[in-house]
């Protein structure tokens, strides 16, 4: 069944509330009554917070994304951040890393190839032409809607194991220095509004992860069952929280900025929230028996005939 759309969903809770200065509102978005006003500011700031109890089903998303490589010649002089020359810039920016004769390790591109040349942020330790310079991806923007990173989904398709991850700062410049190999396995960190890798990669890659979206209302008539936005802004807009959650949880916010005693709401509030919780995905199957490697050979990757064919 779907859930009621915001004024349907405040007529319901404010009727059971009681409060006679809100009456039966025609309109929420549109209405000046400052309770209502209050009210409508609360419900969302209890959306956002409801999505932060629990990673939702409807919220969860998987990004599958390539982590791109090129190879060109150019230029470099010792002392110099620029590469110049270059046979070509086609598809470069800041999120890639080159690599090359007299290029040193982890340098990125510090600003927009223009021309025939390429900025980097270190500078080149010697001089050469016509050198072959690989670049490969290393940033990726974070989604619009990004709210945060689901544990353990990071992976790498091609070659079909996890990514390694999230590093820590320190993690990441023992990484960078050189001082260790860093074996076939790709790290991985959030900084800066982007999901970095470590080493780059040398080949076109197929990677991804699943997250958390911010968003956790759906527009009138939605065509997907995906939430689209972050707060309520017509009428007709639903949420993908139960009508019985958000109803709990718009009258405990009302009771707690009213200064009103709070102790049955809160009661009904954590058991409607729990219930959410409950029914919004199954439970695992719990098992003692010794678990496979996620990575050599166990059941998990095996077929069940025709084994070597």
């Amino acid at each position: 069944m779907a859930n009621s759309t915001l004024l349907s969903l405040f007529q319901t809770t404010l009727q059971g509330m009681g409060v006679a200065s809100y009456g039966n509102p025609a309109t929420v978005i549109a209405n000046t009554n400052q309770d209502v006003v209050q009210t409508l500011a609360l419900t969302n700031i209890a959306g956002q917070e409801l999505l932060r109890q629990h990673e939702w089903q409807q919220s969860s998303k998987q990004l599958i994304f390539e982590a791109s490589y090129y190879t060109y010649t150019g230029d470099t002089t010792s002392g110099s951040t620029s590469l110049t020359n270059m046979s070509s810039i086609a598809s470069l920016d800041v999120t890639f890393s080159p690599a090359g004769t007299n290029i040193p390790q982890d340098t990125v591109i510090a600003s927009a190839p223009a021309g025939t040349t390429v900025v980097m942020n270190q500078e080149a330790t010697g001089t050469a032409t016509t050198v072959s310079i690989t670049f490969s991806k290393v940033l990726f923007a974070m989604p619009d809607d990004f709210d945060r990173m689901i544990d353990y989904t990071q992976w790498d398709k091609g070659k079909h194991w996890n990514m390694l991850g999230p590093l820590t700062a320190q993690q990441r410049e023992w990484l960078r220095s050189g001082y260790i190999s860093t074996g076939p396995r790709i790290r991985f960190w959030q900084m800066g509004g982007y999901f970095q890798i470590w080493p780059p990669l040398g080949a076109n890659e197929v990677l991804s992860y699943e997250y958390v979206s911010k968003y956790w209302i759906l527009a009138t008539a939605p065509s997907t069952p995906a939430p689209t936005k972050q707060l309520y802004t017509v009428d007709t807009d639903t949420c993908m929280f139960p009508d019985q959650l958000m109803r709990a949880v718009i009258k405990l916010k009302y009771l707690e900025v009213k200064g009103f005693d709070t102790t049955a709401a809160y009661r009904d509030y954590t058991m409607q929230l729990d219930n959410a919780k409950a029914m919004d995905a199954g439970s695992a199957n719990l098992s003692f028996a010794p678990q496979p490697s996620t990575v050599l050979i166990g059941w998990g990757n095996i077929p069940d005939s025709n084994y070597g064919s």
